[in-house]
């Protein structure tokens, strides 16, 4: 096929087959740069059993939120709903001290992990004194939050549906820029790639895991004096979520011919997706939580919490 004629060019052989592979090794050093698909947030509603007036007990609320949040947990004060994963903050006396504990409970009433707090004044609490709450509230939040991650990984893991579990759904959404037949070459090999990677290929939205979208920029090399002159070609490939939350980015970087663009790019464009099919295999799975060991003070089958505020749909 003539597509393929301009591109056996000896520069850009790399030892290994008839190939030319220039993008060979250049998955693009953002492949592994990636966010954990966003989790739903942490209902905190002010306690009712904390022995605090109704002002402290939505200042402690408040604190235990935004602690959580500097924990990378998203949370927010306000009254429980249905379905709702929610902390509950209580506290019982002894002696002079009161201890405050918090427990991570589920839709169906369910206590999922339980944690208790550092003691406290006993007078103190009871005045509702804003530097005691809010150290209470800050000394909690890590191990709070660290049984909220496993937590997490631990339902995942146990989820038939979570992307544990099946293989990632990728919609490719486009591929722009490129001159000559870059834009569909590069799509119906990448395509190709992926699939061989065991990433299964969508056509809607509504059924993706992760939107890719691939973005070509040409530029004219710096040094234009060399026989035959290059450009530079950038190939981007961004990863998001359903929801559209960034999840990663492969670039790739080379100087190409124009006569290995126009009108075709043949095996270029081979080369080209199978290095940026690794990469972005990559991203996904760094983007998939991992397997964890049991929750520290936390019993099985617990709720999905970790670090964005908005999750992308299943």
């Amino acid at each position: 096929m003539k597509r393929y004629v301009f591109l056996l060019v000896p520069a850009f052989l790399a030892g290994c087959g008839t190939l030319p592979q220039p993008f060979l090794g250049r998955p693009g050093p953002e492949g592994a740069l990636l966010s954990v698909p966003p989790p739903p947030v942490l209902i905190v509603p002010p306690p009712q059993g904390a022995l605090l007036g109704n002002v402290a007990a939505h200042r402690f609320a408040s604190d235990l939120a935004q602690a959580l949040v500097a924990q990378d947990v998203p949370s927010l004060v306000q009254p429980a709903a249905k379905f709702d994963w929610l902390l509950v903050a209580q506290a019982h006396t002894a002696a002079d001290r009161v201890i405050p504990s918090f427990s991570i409970i589920g839709p169906t009433g369910k206590i999922y992990g339980h944690a208790t707090g550092t003691p406290v004044a006993a007078q103190l609490w009871a005045d509702g004194d804003p530097a005691t709450l809010n150290a209470a509230a800050l000394s909690a939040a890590p191990d709070l939050a660290r049984q909220l991650g496993t937590i997490n990984a631990s339902v995942q893991q146990s989820n038939p549906l979570s992307l544990e579990n099946r293989p990632s759904r990728v919609m490719l959404s486009g591929v722009t820029g490129a001159p000559g037949d870059g834009n569909h070459a590069l799509a119906l090999d990448l395509r190709r790639d992926l699939g061989q990677l065991g990433i299964v290929l969508v056509q809607h939205k509504d059924d993706a895991d992760f939107i890719l979208t691939g973005l070509i920029k040409v530029s004219p090399a710096k040094n234009q004096g060399t026989t035959p002159p290059s450009d530079v070609v950038e190939l981007d490939w961004i990863i998001r979520s359903q929801s559209g939350a960034f999840i990663g980015k492969v670039s790739q970087l080379h100087d190409l011919e124009p006569a290995q663009m126009v009108p075709y790019w043949g095996d270029v464009a081979v080369a080209a997706a199978q290095q940026a099919a690794l990469g972005i295999k990559q991203v996904i799975v760094n983007a998939i939580p991992k397997p964890a060991a049991a929750p520290l003070n936390a019993a099985s089958h617990p709720p999905v919490i970790a670090k964005s505020p908005k999750p992308p749909a299943p």
